[in-house]
Parts: structure tokens; sequence; C-alpha cells
């Protein structure tokens, strides 16, 4: 059978950890050459080696998506473009009183202007080429309040109200745009974050977090890998402006 992105050049930002490393393999797997820009360079390499020995195609390029001009020379230096997913971004724990500007600041930076600075680089590339495919990573924090979350929903509510901008912009260059929404998804950040807040009760707030989705459980990364290679492959031609919870009921069944 022909694998799903055969032939197609694909980037993904943050693409050495998390949901963005089950993007890259799952990419790679299914044809796509995988152009990984990623600050976390080591990671990225070590995923790089293990898509080369399973037969994919993969470039690991350092970059800060939050500087233009270094956003700007890694994509002149790619050429073509078939899909790119936004995936880069941090989190921030605290609510208004809690969040400093430098936090604000910093959390805009990455999450915000990150994915505008790979949007503003890579358009025009799709553009000459007669079209692509976009995927933008927002959250359920761009969907409904979520506790302690203020600066990392606000980010996310822009990246769900980029991916409408850029849909409508584009939709007669055969530039499709789409968002995700993931809820809670089990990755090392989330192992971290419960460490370092929770010590000695590791396993009580794992359980926690894990049944704040009705589904009783988080997310994989695998699972959102495959909706992104699903809205970025041809099968899904006709959908563009939209995005998509995936979140174990979250979004419409918490009570």
């Amino acid at each position: 059978m022909t694998k799903k992105l055969t032939g197609k050049a694909a980037i993904i930002t943050g693409g050495g950890s998390g949901i963005g490393r089950a993007i890259s393999e799952l990419f790679a797997r299914e044809g796509a050459f995988v152009h990984i820009l990623e600050l976390n360079t080591a990671a990225a390499d070590a995923l790089a080696e293990i898509i080369r020995g399973s037969g994919g195609q993969v470039a690991v390029h350092p970059c800060d998506v939050s500087k233009q001009e270094a956003v700007l020379e890694v994509i002149s230096r790619i050429g073509g473009i078939d899909i790119l997913v936004n995936n880069a971004g941090i989190a921030h724990v605290g609510n208004v009183e809690d969040t400093h500007e430098e936090d604000f600041d910093r959390i805009m930076r990455v999450n915000v202007k990150g994915a505008y600075n790979v949007l503003h680089a890579v358009v025009p590339v799709m553009k000459r080429q007669g079209g692509g495919v976009i995927l933008n990573v927002a959250s359920i924090a761009a969907l409904v309040g979520i506790t302690d979350r203020f600066a990392y929903s606000t980010s996310k509510g822009a990246i769900y109200a980029m991916t409408l901008s850029v849909a409508r912009d584009y939709l007669h260059q055969g530039i499709r745009c789409n968002s995700i929404s993931p809820a809670r998804v089990h990755t090392p950040f989330v192992d971290g974050f419960i460490a370092k807040n929770y010590p000695g009760k590791e396993a009580e707030m794992f359980e926690a977090l894990s049944k704040s989705q009705p589904i009783g459980r988080m997310a994989r990364p695998e699972e959102i890998a495959s909706l992104a290679l699903y809205l970025c492959s041809d099968e899904a031609a006709f959908i563009t402006g939209n995005d998509y919870p995936i979140d174990g009921g979250f979004v419409k069944l918490n009570n």
C-alpha cells in the first residue's frame, strides 16, 4: 500500500519530544521527509537516529522559533514544504495574579510569536508551490476555562484564532489550515511537572490528572499523532478552518 505522506516534505516544530516526537516518527513511517525544528537538539538528534534506523528520512534543524531571522534562515535552506505542524510550545501554571510580566512575555514569545514566525516564513513557500497543509497544535485550554492556566490559555486561544485567519486568507491558494486541541497527554513534561510540584504524591496526582478526562486516562502522544496524520494527508482534502478537540470527552462531557 502507498504510504499516506510519500514524497511530502513536512516541518515539525518542537519535533524532538512529546507530541512532536510522536508526530515526527509517524510522519516519517508514512513516507514524509521530516524536518525537525528544535531547540533541544540532543533529543532531536537521538530521534533522528531512530528514524533513519527504520528507513525514514529526517533532518534536524537547530532553531529557536521565537527568533524570526533564525526561522527564515532555516526555512530558506529547507526549500519545498508540503506540510507544517506548528507544535513547539511551553507551559505556565498560574492565574492572572500569579503571572508575572516576564512569565507572560515568555509564553507569548514562544507559543504565539513562535507560531507566527513559522507561518510567516512557510506560507509564501506554499503559495509559490500552489498549496500545502498547516496544522497548529492548540489546546482545550483555548476552548474552556482551565484553573491556573491564564497565560497558557491566552496563548492557545491565539493559536486557535490564527488557524481560522490563515484558513480564510489562503482558501484559494490551495493551503489548508486546521488545529487540534488535546486535553492532557502523558508526556515526559507531565511526569516532570508532577515530580516538581507534588513530591511524594506522584502516583496520587497522576491518577487525579488522568481522571480529569471523562474517559478516565490521559491521551498517548501516538493518539495525537494519528489525528495529525489524517488532517495532514490527502484524505482530509475537504477539511480546512476547523479545530479538533482530542480530549477524552473533556470539553463536552465534563459536568
